[in-house]
């Protein structure tokens, strides 16, 4: 189980929650806190995959490493497949029917991993009120630089898989957020990205029970107007904004092969 979880009898007494999960370094963060606590039992990991590539919405990551870090995890995993040019409208309708679904068996609340984004937050809010539901927000107002820091720290590792070539340069996707990759972002950019200049796959630490095995593919460059305008909306990250002139770099993650320690083979 992953650390945090406690015994089955404990978990009677806690909150059911569903968790907003982008697959990121502030989702990995956000969840760790969330397992500390002691307080939460996690009904599931929610995230919106693009149906046509089969990735997950606007970070570019492959389904199939998704589902190796949930499975790392030990959290099952609900996914929400939108359509390629899907709308608001077709999103919040699809949250809203999957909300209602663990609603019925007992979840409140949902949790994101956001920072300090009003105007997402208030997003959010409005969507679940309409359903009964609330949001919980645990990394709320802390300063990113104090979170990278943390995250590091912990032992968490993430490689950026998507920048905003607005913001940084073909060189900065593709590579693990450690301090060297903090200290090397330009004036003006968050820490954590949490305006939207990067996102990341979280592939080890603390909460992984064991590292997702992946190797870094071809930087591909995908024009604002085509990718943003359908796949912003429907980030964990990132709430409805206006199309700004750009677009991204993304890093393909490739899948791998586990290397099984032979010990832990004839333990199983």
């Amino acid at each position: 189980m992953p650390e945090g979880w406690n015994s089955n009898i404990d978990r009677v007494k806690m909150e059911k929650i569903i968790f907003a999960w982008s697959g990121g370094k502030d989702s990995a963060l956000c969840l760790h806190k969330l397992l500390e606590s002691g307080r939460y039992e996690v009904a599931c990991l929610l995230t919106t995959i693009n149906g046509h590539y089969g990735r997950v919405s606007m970070h570019g990551v492959r389904e199939s490493l998704l589902d190796l870090q949930a499975e790392s995890l030990g959290i099952p995993l609900e996914k929400m497949t939108v359509s390629k040019q899907s709308s608001n409208a077709e999103y919040e309708k699809k949250m809203e029917a999957v909300l209602l679904k663990y609603k019925a068996f007992g979840v409140e609340q949902a949790v994101f991993g956001d920072i300090f984004l009003e105007d997402l937050r208030a997003w959010r809010e409005q969507n679940l009120a309409r359903i009964g539901m609330r949001g919980l927000f645990p990394l709320w107002k802390i300063d990113t630089r104090e979170l990278v820091e943390e995250f590091i720290a912990l032992g968490f590792k993430s490689i950026t898989c998507c920048v905003n070539a607005a913001f940084l340069g073909k060189e900065m996707v593709g590579r693990v957020i450690d301090r060297d990759f903090v200290r090397s972002l330009p004036s003006g950019v968050d820490p954590c990205g949490e305006n939207g200049e990067f996102h990341s796959f979280a592939f080890e630490g603390p909460i992984f029970r064991r590292p997702i095995p992946f190797k870094t593919g071809a930087k591909i460059f995908k024009p604002i107007e085509v990718e943003l305008n359908q796949n912003c909306p429907l980030s964990q990250d990132s709430a409805p904004r206006p199309a700004l002139p750009g677009g991204f770099w993304f890093c393909d993650l490739l899948e791998m092969s586990p290397v099984i320690d032979p010990k832990e083979d004839l333990l199983k």
